[in-house]
């Protein structure tokens, strides 16, 4: 199970962006994520850069596990349902739940899905 974020294991430095301009700011060995845009999935194909993206559907899932996202953030009531469909269709990209805190983490991974990030980070 994925855990980011988390004070006691070493994570990948995530960078919030809202558009394509904004990556140009970052780190070259971080994350971006955002809510999805497919410009700027498109760009982060393009140009190979790992990417993290905020979604509302299960379209939207299956979009970004196209354009290579690194991590799926799917909202919490949609989290199996997309954990299967990327099972069935052998998505390259993880599935992760949105998480305050630790006190979900043994729910998610009973659910089966990827993994966390903590939304603080």
């Amino acid at each position: 199970m994925i855990i980011i974020g988390d004070k006691y294991i070493p994570s990948p430095t995530i960078t919030t962006i809202r558009k394509i301009e904004d990556i140009k700011s970052t780190k070259p060995d971080s994350i971006v994520i955002f809510y999805f845009d497919k410009d700027i999935m498109s760009y982060c194909r393009q140009n190979n850069i790992k990417y993290a993206v905020i979604i509302k559907s299960i379209t939207d899932a299956i979009y970004a596990n196209n354009l290579n996202a690194t991590y799926i953030l799917p909202p919490y009531e949609l989290l199996v349902k997309i954990q299967n469909i990327a099972e069935t269709y052998m998505f390259d990209s993880k599935i992760l739940a949105t998480l305050e805190d630790n006190e979900k983490i043994e729910d998610i991974a009973l659910k089966g899905i990827d993994g966390v990030i903590f939304s603080k980070i």
